[in-house]
């Protein structure tokens, strides 16, 4: 019995060499490198870290077997290995099934929302956007819909309730072909780039746009967000067992946090900020320069912070006005968005998120801009 304990002690031993390396791949300097990273999960990493989780129990409950039921060791010992083995167990597998359950969330903040990605985020085409691939179709007008993780969809699980999908059925997509150029984190200078990079001009352009998109240039002039950092309010070595395990990790986001709070004193900071106003509204003069070299009939949306709009309209104003002036349409959504119930407007309980109700109400409130024009 005592050289099947070795054995197993040898194997825990080597395990506990691939443990450092799958979990701690950065203590190495190795990065795992796959398609949808970071913002996605791998399905090949989790199957690593199955087989990791599985072969160590294997070899405690070997330990267990061989070292405590069939051995005679001190009473205390065998008490405390009876309790503190099943309990080990039991959050190996707990572990194990939370490696398997989505959910989204606002970013890519938690590793259920990665898997949510993984899972959900799909078509991506080859230039990297949650939409079809670019094709040349003659005869059809072009529309090209720009802004963040609203407008890519981000929290929808049927890329068809996004807006841009709606809004091409109800154009007729035998006359009009919507491509959707949204990104999770792009602010105003990102999309500006993306859209002068496209390989198709528009007819029409629709800038969806929400209250962060300033943050690049605010962090830019000084501002700072770290206290909103993820995973700033726990201390080490708590933080290490959150961020790279999925048990604690979903555990950690189920509880509210003070980030928003944060943000939204950030965001009011920024936009009465006439440096940073100034030279945010100088990256939104690419959007609209490039509207009036190409022509484009130029759409904006403002989506609100979906619990805080009032607010979110206070912020935004400048912004709203200086598109007006610039011959840009801002197609009201507030007062239909305040219709729906608060609950109603986001994806679900930790994304904030516009729900397939708002993206539906967005799609709409533009068709009807359109077909006043």
């Amino acid at each position: 019995m005592a050289s099947k304990m070795i054995t197993s002690l040898v194997r825990i031993m080597f395990l506990g060499i691939f443990f450092v390396f799958l979990f701690y791949p950065d203590k190495f300097q190795v990065k795992f490198d796959y398609p949808g990273f970071p913002q996605s999960d791998s399905w090949y990493i989790r199957l690593a870290k199955l087989s990791f989780w599985l072969l160590l129990v294997i070899e405690v409950l070997r330990i267990f077997y061989y070292g405590i039921v069939k051995s005679k060791v001190n009473k205390l010992i065998s008490n405390i290995a009876t309790i503190v083995v099943p309990i080990f167990v039991t959050l190996v597998f707990l572990e194990i099934i939370f490696m398997y359950i989505p959910q989204s969330h606002e970013g890519v903040l938690s590793k259920a929302s990665q898997i949510w990605w993984e899972k959900y985020w799909k078509p991506v085409n080859s230039l990297g956007y949650h939409d079809k691939e670019v094709t040349q179709e003659p005869g059809k007008k072009h529309v090209l819909v720009v802004g963040d993780s609203f407008a890519a969809g981000h929290g929808l699980k049927n890329v068809d309730d996004r807006f841009s999908n709606i809004l091409e059925a109800e154009l007729g997509k035998d006359k009009y072909t919507v491509y959707n150029l949204g990104m999770s984190g792009a602010d105003t200078r990102d999309e500006a780039k993306r859209l002068l990079e496209f390989p198709v001009k528009p007819d029409i352009i629709i800038l969806e746009y929400f209250p962060n998109d300033v943050d690049k240039v605010g962090i830019e002039k000084g501002l700072s967000l770290s206290a909103s950092e993820t995973y700033a309010d726990i201390k080490s070595p708590i933080t290490t067992l959150v961020s790279r395990f999925y048990l604690p990790n979903f555990i950690y986001w189920q509880l509210p946090h003070t980030g928003f709070s944060t943000f939204e004193n950030f965001v009011q900071k920024a936009y009465s900020d006439t440096t940073i106003l100034n030279a945010h509204l100088r990256d939104l003069s690419k959007i609209t320069n490039y509207k009036d070299s190409t022509g484009a009939k130029m759409y904006a949306v403002f989506v609100p912070f979906l619990s805080q709009m009032e607010k979110s309209a206070g912020y935004t104003k400048p912004v709203e006005d200086f598109l007006k002036s610039k011959g840009v349409t801002v197609v009201p959504l507030n007062d239909g968005i305040n219709k729906i119930p608060v609950k109603e407007r986001v994806v679900g309980k930790n994304d904030g998120h516009a729900s397939a109700a708002v993206n539906k109400l967005i799609a709409d409130r533009l068709l009807e801009a359109m077909k006043k024009d």
